[in-house]
């Protein structure tokens, strides 16, 4: 008896399937993202943020979700085309919004009682994701004491340029894909790879700017190493990885280009690995020579 299920639908027309293709990467990409908006979530406040590059600037997180254009003003407009992201108006009904301007953790811009009210909505999702432990705001930076001194940012220095880590040293996590889909995750700096120096050097100004007088400043410095050592800590990936060039990043890279004016609170002018021995009172030390 020959079987009544049939590969045509309903209306008779012919099933047809189309093989399953899965996303990859062309050699020529100036990209290795699978896709152009990057999810992630905010460092300072965790709320969902998506990360679309600029022709000539640095990467710019958005809020995911398009908004009125009539609410927001002209000068806050953002608009993505091809994949990437220009502040202006292209004359559409809705618009896309930098996450800058309505992070509850970052003090409100006069932009209209609208983007006042995404703003509080921001705030609560924020102190539900602090309640139930999902999210644990960042403290701002402070002088090391004399017990720990373990930056939370170094400044590290590679291929002749210093950069700002968004994590310490031994908590740099791998940025590329696994097999399953998901981050690698693990660490830049393990035992079987080389390991760079710190050192303590001036806190040269960039841009043009004037030198800060007098001051230096602990970095991680990874010149020492060789071109191909290097350019994985650039590119962010472990060193499995980094054998591998086809495997797509799931993440931005953290560094950010070092500047002593602006970053002057990571500012560190003792070495992570000095250890500092207490001072001796006057009559100890008297003790000490009689």
């Amino acid at each position: 008896m020959r079987s009544s299920s049939t590969s045509r639908p309903w209306g008779g027309s012919p099933a047809v399937a189309y093989p399953r293709r899965s996303l990859r990467i062309e050699h020529d990409s100036p990209s290795r993202f699978l896709r152009c908006a990057q999810p992630d979530r905010c460092r300072e406040c965790g709320n969902p943020v998506e990360w679309y590059d600029r022709s000539i600037a640095r990467p710019v997180p958005l809020h995911p979700r398009e908004v009125p254009a009539a609410e927001v003003p002209i000068a806050y407009r953002w608009h993505v085309s091809s994949g990437v992201a220009h502040p202006a108006d292209d004359g559409r009904a809705w618009c896309r919004l930098a996450h800058d301007l309505v992070c509850p953790a970052r003090e409100a811009a006069a932009a209209g009682s609208a983007l006042d009210g995404l703003r509080r909505v921001l705030a609560l999702n924020m102190r539900r994701l602090i309640d139930t432990g999902a999210f644990t705001p960042n403290t701002p930076p402070g002088r090391p004491t004399a017990d720990v001194c373990r930056p939370a940012r170094p400044v590290v220095q590679l291929l002749y340029v210093r950069y700002l880590a968004a994590n310490p040293v031994d908590e740099i996590q791998c940025v590329a894909q696994k097999r399953h889909r998901d981050r690698c995750m693990q660490r830049l700096l393990t035992a079987d790879t080389q390991m760079g120096v710190w050192r303590l050097v001036p806190a040269t100004a960039t841009r043009g700017q004037l030198a800060l007088p007098c001051e230096l400043m602990a970095v991680f410095d990874l010149t020492a190493l060789p071109y191909a050592e290097q350019l994985r800590w650039r590119m962010q990936r472990c060193s499995t990885h980094a054998a591998t060039p086809s495997a797509a990043d799931l993440a931005l890279a953290d560094w950010e280009s070092f500047d002593p004016m602006l970053h002057r609170a990571h500012i560190h002018n003792r070495l992570p690995n000095h250890v500092r021995r207490p001072r001796l009172k006057h009559h100890e030390n008297g003790a000490a020579g009689s």
